[in-house]
């Protein structure tokens, strides 16, 4: 079967559904089973497994979304339906095995933060966040609909591609997607967290580097909180060793690991100690200078005060690092409880719901899949070959540009202020 192209630039909800997560139906004539209902959300409908349509199965939290029945369409008439569902037809189908009755209102409702305003307890309310993950989904272009589209559009008789695996355009099409998300495509992620008294945390599962680590304080307002950079750093090696100093090991012949004392040793200074060269405590009435680090002590705006004040370090928010050996984040003692907002690059292949483009790049996609196509064919032109890459690489500053974001008002406002006189 040909595949066709996909109504990218239509939009299929209407308002309801975009807005609320719901969509009605009405109910056949007594004694009709099996009665079924094509449902159009963006969003697929999802069952936990075939029996989760059941609140009483393990899976039932897994699905996103409800169904709702009542004889009169009235508020606070709802109940959920609890009888058996079947989903089909790519998850847009719902079909119900009983019978609904007569003219019966339906309404399937996806799950929303809000619960939704159908259901008559709290227990039946459609808590979670479907809806909230499908709005702004117009200005994306899922990954599975650009590979359909490049199949179409692309490949086939007296076209560049005659024929090509799906495989291999999945494979481009996901390598694409990768290097796009490093520099290009809005791929940031953030992630609010409390530092616990260990001072470390786990990076995200689609960790790939991070952007900027803030904790925020009563107002909201954020604090950068910069790496320790040449203040300490976390050993990947932390071997235990004997009274010649040499690494020991287990019965299978490995090296025996401890817990890092470098670590240890930053997790417990105190950013108000001063300390000397050997970690011991200095009475305020010392001269610091002796170690350059100031009043403020390592922590403190004074580090680096015998030399002159260092602009890396004269900073009072605290410091992170990453922990590579344990890949965990590593904070400095003044954080502990803190609020944060860790921000990081995804690939934008972690998840389902990662796997959008902006129809920005869309044109970009296209061009990097067929020059990377064509690029590892044997026997193809040259000129070709370098026609496309010159191709690809104008489409992908195209859509650098695009997605830029540069509005001329904002600018304005920012420079502004570049006209005032600094005094000294």
């Amino acid at each position: 079967m040909a595949i066709q192209p996909q109504n990218n630039g239509l939009i299929t909800e209407n308002n309801e559904q975009y807005y609320a997560g719901s969509q009605g139906f009405r109910g056949a004539a007594v004694g009709v089973g099996g009665q079924q209902f094509i449902t159009d959300f963006n969003t697929p409908l999802f069952l936990g497994s075939a029996t989760s349509w059941n609140p009483t199965s393990p899976d039932y939290a897994l699905n996103n979304f409800k169904v709702y029945t009542s004889a009169s369409g009235m508020a606070g008439s709802w109940s959920e339906w609890i009888t058996e569902i079947v989903l089909s037809n790519n998850n847009k189908t719902i079909t119900l095995t009983a019978d609904p009755g007569n003219n019966a209102y339906i309404v399937v409702q996806l799950t929303i933060l809000t619960g939704g305003k159908y259901g008559q307890t709290e227990a039946e309310k459609a808590y979670g966040q479907t809806v909230e993950d499908n709005y702004g989904s117009y200005q994306y272009i899922k990954l599975n609909d650009i590979i359909n589209n490049f199949s179409v559009g692309y490949v086939g008789q007296d076209k560049l591609l005659p024929n090509t695996k799906r495989s291999d355009i999945i494979f481009f099409a996901k390598r694409a997607m990768q290097e796009f998300s490093y520099d290009t495509l809005k791929s940031i992620k953030s992630a609010e967290l409390t530092i616990p008294d260990s001072l470390t945390l786990v990076i995200p599962q689609d960790y790939v580097n991070y952007v900027r680590c803030s904790w925020i304080d009563a107002l909201g307002v954020k604090h950068i909180i910069y790496p320790t950079n040449n203040l300490t750093i976390s050993p990947y090696y932390t071997q235990a060793q004997d009274s010649e100093g040499i690494p020991t090991q287990d019965n299978f012949g490995n090296d025996l690991e401890g817990t890092s004392i470098t670590q240890e040793r930053w997790h417990t200074a105190s950013s108000r100690l001063l300390t000397d060269l050997d970690g011991n405590a200095i009475p305020n009435s010392a001269d610091q200078s002796e170690y350059g680090y100031g009043w403020e002590g390592l922590f403190g705006f004074g580090y680096g005060r015998l030399y002159g004040l260092d602009p890396q370090t004269a900073q009072g928010n605290g410091w992170f690092n990453i922990n590579e050996r344990e890949n965990k984040l590593s904070f400095s003692s003044n954080l502990a409880g803190r609020l944060i907002v860790f921000e990081y690059i995804s690939d934008g292949l972690a998840y389902d719901l990662d796997s959008r483009v902006p129809k920005m790049a869309e044109e970009a996609m296209y061009a990097s899949i067929l020059y990377s196509l064509i690029s590892t064919r044997i026997n193809q032109p040259e000129y070709v070959v370098q026609r496309l890459r010159k191709d690809k690489i104008s489409k992908l500053r195209n859509t650098k540009i695009r997605l830029s974001n540069i509005k001329l008002d904002e600018i304005s406002q920012v420079m502004r202020g570049k006209s005032k006189w600094i005094k000294h």
